[in-house]
């Protein structure tokens, strides 16, 4: 089944009333509701991210828990405002190697990719990719100048390290980490059955740049 209204709410009963017995209690909504849908979203997507790279991994049994470590959430809710699902090559690497995520809150849907944590060597990389102007940069950097959805993120320096460079190429050299992301609050899409092919069809318009990604950690020297 597609996500519907109840898909949202549960995930902010839940994390209003923030208790392990009202969860229980609601369990089989909460199966119906979120897991269900993302299992069937995952499937649905699935031949879009083969497309990409063969070797992502689409298990729906890999959706984000949605409670938190008690043992680094103190002072925090237990279970989360927002479930995500990350497809990624590997479960081990899915913190350090580039991937793709689509996520759902209360506030609406959120999906990009890039990286959770992106490592010093991988910047290093990176930054050469992009400085020596290599296909890999050039390809993803039209990709991205060519879409209006994603917009590229991650923390940037406070003082411009490479001033001797071009504008459109600083955007990715004086960054911390690096991502793209889209933030929707339009629930009709949400809830619409087209959902997979258009997340699938944007993931594919933005590929260049996971390859990007990609050929950055062949190249890293730990």
């Amino acid at each position: 089944m597609p996500f519907t209204a109840k898909t949202p709410e549960f995930i902010f009963e839940n994390h209003v009333h923030d208790s392990k017995e009202w969860f229980h209690e609601h369990k089989s909504d909460y199966e119906k509701y979120v897991k269900e849908p993302f299992r069937e979203f995952v499937e649905l997507i699935e031949p879009y991210i083969k497309e990409i790279d063969a070797e992502i991994s689409c298990d729906p049994k890999r959706l984000s828990r949605i409670y938190r470590d008690a043992r680094y959430s103190k002072g925090m809710s237990v279970f989360r405002d927002y479930i995500w699902y990350t497809f990624s090559r590997t479960r081990e690497n899915a913190t350090s190697l580039p991937a793709f995520y689509f996520s759902v809150s209360p506030g609406g849907f959120d999906y990009g990719c890039g990286y959770y944590y992106t490592t010093t060597p991988t910047l290093v990389a990176l930054r050469k990719l992009v400085i020596s102007g290599d296909y890999s940069f050039t390809a993803a950097k039209e990709a991205y100048m060519n879409q209006k959805v994603f917009n590229l993120g991650g923390d940037l320096y406070k003082k411009d390290r490479y001033p001797d460079q071009p504008e459109e190429n600083k955007i990715w050299l004086n960054r911390k980490n690096i991502f793209l992301y889209s933030e929707s609050k339009d629930f009709k899409t949400l809830y619409s059955k087209s959902l997979p092919q258009k997340i699938g069809e944007e993931f594919n318009r933005i590929a260049p740049v996971y390859r990007l990604f990609m050929k950055a950690e062949q190249i890293r020297e730990d």
